[in-house]
Parts: C-alpha cells; structure tokens; sequence
C-alpha cells in the first residue's frame, strides 16, 4: 500500500512516520510530501531513504491514502485534487471538520459512519480527542448535559517554533517567538486567535467538535484552553453533568474495561496521571475521579494524552486501519 505523508518534515508528519512503522502499518512504498523548499530532502522509514516530494508529483504517485499534516490552507486547496485522484485523505488541520459534507472520526468512537465514499476525512482536534474518547463511554451509560473544560496544553501542539522558543528561553537566548510572550515560567491563557464571542478558535473548536463527533447536539460544552511550558502531552481538567445518577465506582469499572483509556486514580499513593505518563503513548490516560459536591450527578475527572500520537499521529492511522479493516481503501 503506497503511503503519502502531506507535511513529512514537520511536528505531526514525523509521528506519523514513526507510528506508521511502531504499528506495522502495511507500507510498500512511503511517499513524503512537502513544500518546495523541502523538496529532495531524505526521510528514513524501516531503515530505507525516501526522497520529499512536492503536491503533484505525490497525486501523480497515485498512494491509496495520504496522511495530511501540513496546515489548513494547504488542505483546502490540495485534499480535493488528491481526492479527486481518487486518494482518500485523512486531514489533521481545521480545514474540514465542521463541514456538514466530512465525517469528523475518533475510531474508539465513530468510525462506523465511514464508507467507501469519504475521500476526505477529518481528524479531530487534539484536545477534542483525548477528551471524547474518556467522556464517550460516560455518554452511552449517563447521557452528558454539559461539560465544562479547562486545558493545560504543550508547546509541541504548536509546532517546532514554540518548542524552540520554550527551549531559548530556558536557555536565556533571544529567538524568534511563536507567542505574544514568553512561555519558560509562563502560562498563557489563549490558544489560536480570539473570536467575536471572547472565546478562542481553539475553545469553540472543543465546543463544536465534541458535539459532532459523539453525535448528540444537546451536549453543552464550555472550554478555556491554556499554554503551559511543558514540552509534550496535554492535560484536561473536566467536570462533567449527567442526566442520570452514577456511582464512582462505576465509572471506574467502565473507564478500565474502555479499550484506548488507562484509569491511574489512586491518590492515596499519588498515582494520577501526568503529561511524563503518557509521553510516547498511544492511550488517554484518566484520574482525580470524585463527585463536585456543588451539584448533583456531576463528576470530576483529569484526562491527559501525547498530542502528537492520540491527539494526532496514531488518531489519523487508527482511521486509515479501519478503512484499510473494513476493505475501505
């Protein structure tokens, strides 16, 4: 199965190329696409060189699906000619997921609704995705009214800049900036730019997302998404209101039996999980379960996960094996 990897020398683009070989993913010919400037450059894959390609050349290779990580307006103009080509695209940018015409996937959750037909496939957003894998099992069982959420996000979910700002700044050199200020010993209350409604893109992105995916539009979602000086993995504080009553203990048992979730609440010990935890995971890790004691039916929860595997890399490849499963591709 020839591969195209749209965005291969970025953040995203190398994950997926190293959780494409981690997962055995049946490759028989890898395809990196790139920019120009990038073109001609090498990319190692299961110990064999890749040459970066541009756009064209990648359609012209006919893959039988590309791997989009490459920015939203690169996928508006470009995800329709591959499809076009008869290439199923799996996007990773914003650019398709509120389109009433895609399928926005967490396979844990709908990859059911896929078929032959989707030739353009949203990935979700990172925060939205560890947070609806751990709240969707609640859903089948409680029904979710309303989910408030607070995020604690890496500098790796901006990309190659913002580490290199984070690691100038701990090193006391001047560069270039990917924020308005700085993030060393910093917390910066704004992810993506600010919308009419006061709230950030990246908020109503949560808002919108959780929504479409879990299928249920009387789900209430309100987010603040926050940047904080760690290096990779993004954390969620989540209080979560349900129609039906729980007991705590069944939401551990449900949580632990959820294939992709990994329950480490044991506070009498100090296990919880941490951004450290899931470096390099594939999993959701969740913990401080407890009771808000200001309202009933409402439950605390902590959700961490490595953003550029399940809130990115891993999420689009588990797509395309589902596909791949089902005969789709």
């Amino acid at each position: 199965m020839k591969v195209a990897v749209v965005g291969a020398t970025g953040l995203v683009g190398t994950k997926m190329i190293q959780v494409l070989e981690e997962r055995n993913f049946p490759v028989t010919e890898l395809i990196p696409v790139a920019s120009e400037k990038s073109v001609g450059k090498e990319i190692t894959y299961k110990s064999k060189k890749y040459k970066v390609v541009g756009m064209q050349t990648a359609i012209e290779l006919k893959p039988e699906v590309a791997l989009f990580s490459a920015g939203g307006s690169t996928s508006l103009e470009w995800a329709p000619k591959f499809a076009a080509a008869g290439i199923t695209v799996i996007d990773n940018s914003s650019a398709w997921r509120m389109d009433a015409t895609k399928k926005l996937v967490v396979p844990e959750i709908n990859a059911n609704e896929l078929t032959r037909n989707d030739k353009i496939i949203a990935n979700p957003n990172c925060s939205t995705i560890q947070m609806v894998v751990a709240l969707n099992p609640l859903h089948k069982k409680y029904k979710i009214k309303r989910v408030v959420v607070s995020t604690y996000q890496s500098v790796t979910g901006t990309g190659v800049k913002a580490v290199t700002q984070l690691m100038n700044e701990r090193k006391g050199i001047k560069g270039e900036m990917a924020y308005a200020y700085p993030i060393d010993l910093n917390v910066i209350p704004q992810i993506d730019v600010f919308t009419d409604n006061g709230y950030t893109k990246e908020e109503m992105k949560m808002v919108k997302e959780t929504v479409k995916i879990m299928g249920d539009e009387s789900i209430r979602v309100t987010a603040t998404t926050v940047r904080i000086p760690v290096m990779g993995g993004h954390s969620e504080s989540v209080n979560v209101e349900f129609e039906n009553e729980f007991e705590l203990n069944d939401i551990r048992i449900i949580l632990q039996n959820e294939p992709g979730i990994i329950l480490v609440d044991d506070v009498k010990n100090l296990k919880y999980p941490m951004p450290m935890d899931a470096h390099e995971k594939d999993e959701v890790f969740v913990g401080r379960l407890r009771r808000d004691e200001t309202q009933e039916k409402t439950l605390n929860m902590w959700i961490v996960s490595d953003n550029l595997r399940k809130g990115a890399a891993t999420n689009a490849i588990q797509i395309a094996e589902y596909l791949m499963k089902k005969g789709l591709l």
